[in-house]
């Protein structure tokens, strides 16, 4: 299951919206045959290991198949996996998680069970769970992953007074940005941000393709942000929207406003920040946030470390709401 996790990894920002599966097939004469989902409308991951045995003149008949999520047992783009899985008489399957998807939720797995396969289910459950969340929210709750990206000198300043803020952060930053980018399916930046610094939001720095962009109200005429999906209204709604357009998961990219407002509507479900060794030095520069702060210590938002990163110079961190 370890290497089905990161077989998934490496097709996660080219699958959406479907999710980012990896599979394992492993015959009973010890041969393993591997698989990772493809992009929408073509084979799944449990397609793929198959068809790599089969490719190789192997009879799948009596394996083993690892696969992070539960095959699906619906129609859609593509025939159901579970199908595929009896027909190729496979004799067990271990799943990471089951799928929340209302059209499979634990239905593909009866049908393997009812064929007379043997089932495991949560085996690495919850590295699978962490892997897939921007799906699991999306399918759960019809909303996006949000994903707010940050970057700020060691004393919390992301721009001088002046306003100048160009490449605070170093190489490595950016190109892992922009791999942020291309994992996501939308990136949303405020209408002032666009005014003020024009930005293209595309990905130049890493592989992948470019966004859904996204702007929090109106983008000038001739920014190079264009062509954009312009959304307003209060930001749950615009969420709802993104979701129903089969965003799973939009990271936001500013400005401070922006940053602020889903901070404390409690919409962010991942902060990373980006930390560059420089100090402002003072209080005029620009915060990272804009806007009403904790009126108290109490009131203060807390979160756990979920992952801290050398990045050339810069340190990246990276922060979830702490349970409960």
């Amino acid at each position: 299951m370890s290497r089905a996790i990161e077989l998934a990894a490496v097709v996660r920002g080219t699958t959406s919206p479907n999710p980012w599966v990896g599979a394992v097939l492993v015959t009973s004469g010890g041969a393993t045959f591997e698989g990772a989902t493809e992009r929408p409308g073509q084979r799944h991951a449990e397609i793929v290991a198959l068809d790599a045995a089969r490719a190789a003149g192997v009879d799948p008949a009596g394996a083993t198949l690892y696969t992070t999520l539960e095959p699906c047992s619906h129609h859609a783009r593509t025939p159901p996996c579970a199908d595929a899985v009896i027909a190729a008489a496979v004799a067990r399957v271990v799943v990471g998680i089951e799928d929340p998807d209302a059209r499979v939720a634990g239905r593909g797995i009866e049908q393997l069970r009812a064929a007379g396969i043997t089932v495991d289910v949560g085996v690495c459950a919850a590295e699978v769970r962490a892997q897939l969340a921007p799906y699991v929210k999306h399918r759960t709750t019809g909303r996006p992953w949000v994903l707010l990206k940050l970057a700020a000198s060691l004393d919390g300043r992301t721009a001088a007074p002046d306003g100048t803020s160009k490449w605070i952060s170093g190489p490595a930053a950016r190109a892992d940005a922009h791999r942020l980018r291309a994992e996501s399916d939308a990136v949303i930046v405020g209408a002032g941000t666009v005014r003020a610094d024009d930005p293209s939001l595309t990905v130049r720095d890493a592989g992948g393709d470019d966004p859904l962009r996204v702007v929090l109200g109106q983008a000038p005429e001739g920014a190079r942000i264009h062509p954009c999906v312009e959304l307003g209204g209060e930001l749950p709604d615009v969420l709802d929207e993104l979701g129903r357009r089969g965003i799973v998961q939009a990271m936001v990219e500013g400005g401070a406003t922006v940053a602020g407002e889903f901070h404390r509507a409690g919409l962010v479900d991942r902060y990373v920040l980006y930390l560059t060794p420089a100090l402002f030095g003072g209080d005029d520069g620009r915060p990272v946030f804009r806007g009403p702060g904790a009126a108290t210590i109490d009131d203060v938002w807390r979160g756990r470390v979920m992952n801290v990163e050398q990045l050339g110079d810069d340190l990246k961190v990276e922060l979830e709401c702490s349970p409960g």
